[in-house]
């Protein structure tokens, strides 16, 4: 039986077919195909797509690719920048957007256009900045200098974790060391990445999480305590809405294993927790699938998607 909210969607969606004309069976088939062609997989990146080898693994490379060519909607949403998504996930070569920096960003897999950002304001990122470094804490500040994503820092205070975080990012484009507070806030900021010590971050954070979007955790890599802070505006469930938007979704399917994934499994409409994930994701979720290790999220659309 046709719900009767669908009648006006599908009459304007058939154009001159009178939906009260097509058969009950029909008319649910009919139902069922455009809810399923219209419907957002998210997943989180680290610890969900990801195996523990900070790779996505070639089965859920092809059975993504495959899904994707046949017309499903997905994309990932994680901490990681445009450049590192791309390094760890270089086998995903299909079109979709995807959702980077938490939610700062939302950007085409293929060209890199930007398709949604929320950034910090001039002023207010400036003020951050100063408030940070008179706390004896030097951050990393992720911004758009002249209209290229780079990563700038006073390469003479950064912390020890922070100089082997740059480490890691070794020949990375964006990688811009600076000598002055003026040139560190150069242009235009949308992230901010702190790793130092707990007595330094957590203060910080407490004073903080109510005025900007944060982060406090240790990372799930190399242990360290990192402190991160975007806009208020910014996060994954904020960036999923969008996206939905964009490409016209009306139900998302979300997948992740950490408490930052906790704001868009509140938004979606079915969320899945992998098998590693964190307990308190898994309270919250409508099911537990498979490991990020044993291709939790790829099984898993290739079962549900038709």
């Amino acid at each position: 039986m046709i719900v009767p909210h669908y009648r006006t969607f599908f009459n304007t969606l058939f154009m001159n077919t009178n939906i009260s004309l097509l058969t009950p069976i029909i008319a649910d088939d009919i139902i069922k195909k455009v809810i399923i062609m219209k419907t957002l997989y998210v997943s989180d990146l680290d610890g969900t797509l990801l195996r523990s080898d900070q790779r996505s693994s070639d089965f859920t490379n092809k059975t993504v690719n495959e899904l994707v060519d046949k017309g499903m909607m997905f994309s990932y949403a994680t901490a990681r920048s445009y450049n590192t998504s791309h390094k760890v996930t270089q086998g995903l070569t299909a079109k979709f957007p995807l959702i980077v920096y938490n939610g700062v960003m939302i950007r085409d897999n293929i060209s890199g256009e930007i398709l949604y950002k929320c950034f910090f304001d001039k002023q207010q990122a400036t003020v951050l900045a100063k408030e940070l470094i008179k706390s004896c804490v030097y951050p990393i500040i992720y911004s758009f200098v002249d209209g290229i994503e780079r990563f700038s820092y006073i390469k003479s205070r950064i912390s020890k974790p922070e100089a082997d975080f740059v480490l890691t990012r070794k020949g990375d484009p964006r990688d811009r060391p600076v000598e002055s507070f003026e040139e560190l806030t150069e242009g235009e900021i949308f992230y901010f990445t702190c790793i130092d010590s707990i007595e330094k971050l957590e203060p910080l954070y407490e004073r903080y999480k109510d005025i900007f979007r944060c982060f406090y955790q240790s990372d799930i890599y190399s242990g360290e305590q990192w402190l991160e802070l975007i806009p208020k505006a910014a996060s994954k469930a904020n960036a999923v809405r969008q996206l939905a938007k964009l490409t016209g979704c009306e139900r998302i399917v979300a997948f992740g294993d950490g408490v930052n994934d906790i704001d868009m499994f509140e938004l979606a409409d079915e969320a899945y927790a992998v098998q590693n994930a964190d307990e308190r994701l898994k309270a919250v979720a409508d099911g537990i699938i498979a490991s990020n290790n044993d291709d939790g999220v790829a099984k898993f659309l290739l079962e549900h998607y038709k």
